[in-house]
């Protein structure tokens, strides 16, 4: 459950609900460092959880595609501007760690 947003996470719950398994939710704690997920309390029903999960997942990721596609259709789709305007803090940090890698995997391959 962890990096899942709130309606997402809804939405699982019910779908499992709805299909009757039974199940339970563990929290990230006060830290942070603990598993966040839901977990089926009776191993007979994984299989199935695990097979709706599996096509809620692909039917999210088609339904998040099209409001995409959608969206940049319509000139509405964040841009890369957009999320340095938001965030620029966390947009520099990312770009400031993307060069840090690069430099550290490319400086040996340059010294030779």
């Amino acid at each position: 459950m962890r990096h899942v947003s709130g309606e997402e996470a809804a939405e699982v719950r019910e779908l499992l609900d709805g299909h009757g398994i039974d199940c339970y939710e563990t929290s990230a704690g006060l830290l942070g460092i603990s598993l966040a997920a839901i977990w089926v309390r009776d191993d007979r029903q994984f299989a199935h959880a695990r097979e709706l999960l599996d096509e809620y997942q692909h039917e999210r990721q088609q339904r998040i595609r099209r409001q995409l596609e959608q969206a940049q259709q319509r000139g509405e789709a964040p841009t890369a501007f957009d999320k340095f305007r938001d965030s620029p803090v966390r947009f520099l940090g990312s770009l400031l760690m993307v060069a840090l890698v690069l430099y550290l995997s490319l400086r040996f391959f340059f010294s030779f």
